[in-house]
């Protein structure tokens, strides 16, 4: 990106405390003819997609492997549970899209910031945990989304920003437009109110947490209980009525068989730590012999 001193910056593009502007970019170096099809338009296109998700043993080459083996259609990375930077996720998002695969951050929903720097750093979406009513899930729309829909904050020198390189209105039309909002539902609270919760505008998708969800049902671990499946069912019926897409972590083929048959549209059948522990597995059996005492 070039740089060029001037005496009359344009308003969109100013570097506030400096005396620089960023010249405008190609407009094939970004958004609508990125070579990354966004979760969101494949979705709409009525696409059912296999994630894998990254956090706790994230390295930037595990999504460039995963990308090179094929198979896979996007990935999230995990801010909730692992302790991951901003300049992870600017890597991983990197990463991704130099395969074709777009992301989403899963985040604790504890603030807006968290929320907007997801944004800047690349993800084209974000899937809040914890959810527990649908006033929680239209804060997370409303810090998400720029005027009208929201209020999130317009600093346009992030990575979806073009680096300042697009004007502020179509910047935040754009992100309005493009920008994906997935919604957990693992709460009791938000189980009961996942009408209203699939009812929101803004809210792309619903993601079901088999664990979480079974530790709300009072059934910890066993997530085939019946008050489990039944609040599944509640999902797929209120996404149905909604006109949403909703997604699941998939703990067993089997289970994922069931969700696709419920009519999931996004299912995430493994993560980093479950590759590496999958690996150890085949490697152990291969060579059974070795380990032998």
């Amino acid at each position: 990106m070039r740089l060029r001193k001037g005496t009359g910056p344009p308003a969109d593009a100013i570097a506030e405390d400096a005396a620089i502007y960023i010249l405008p970019i190609r407009p094939e170096a970004l958004g609508e003819n990125d070579i990354t099809d966004l979760i969101k338009h494949r979705l709409a296109r009525g696409e059912r997609l296999i994630l894998f998700a990254v956090g706790r043993m994230f390295h930037h080459n595990i999504v460039q492997y995963l990308g090179m083996q094929g198979g896979f259609d996007g990935f999230w990375i995990d801010l909730e549970h692992g302790g991951l930077t901003v300049h992870d996720i600017e890597i991983a998002a990197m990463a991704g899209r130099a395969h074709g695969l777009d992301c989403f951050v899963r985040i604790p929903p504890t603030d807006y910031a968290t929320v907007t720097r997801c944004f800047e750093s690349g993800a084209t979406g974000i899937m809040a945990a914890q959810i527990s009513s649908a006033a929680h899930a239209e804060e997370i729309v409303k810090w998400s989304k720029f005027a009208p829909r929201g209020h999130r904050g317009m600093n346009p020198l992030g990575y979806d920003g073009g680096y300042g390189s697009i004007p502020m209105a179509e910047f935040a039309e754009r992100h309005n437009r493009d920008s994906f909002v997935a919604v957990m539902i693992e709460t009791a609270t938000a189980v009961e109110e996942v009408d209203d919760i699939a009812a929101i505008d803004g809210v792309d998708l619903l993601f079901v947490g088999p664990s979480d969800l079974s530790q709300a049902m009072g059934v910890i671990g066993d997530i085939n209980h019946e008050k489990c499946i039944a609040a599944i069912d509640r999902v797929a019926a209120a996404c149905r009525n909604n006109g949403k897409h909703w997604g699941a972590v998939t703990p067993t083929p089997a289970y994922a068989s069931m969700l696709v048959e419920k009519g999931c549209s996004l299912l995430t059948p493994t993560n980093d730590v479950k590759l590496v522990a999958a690996g150890v597995a085949a490697v152990k059996n291969q060579y059974a012999d070795l380990w032998v005492r």
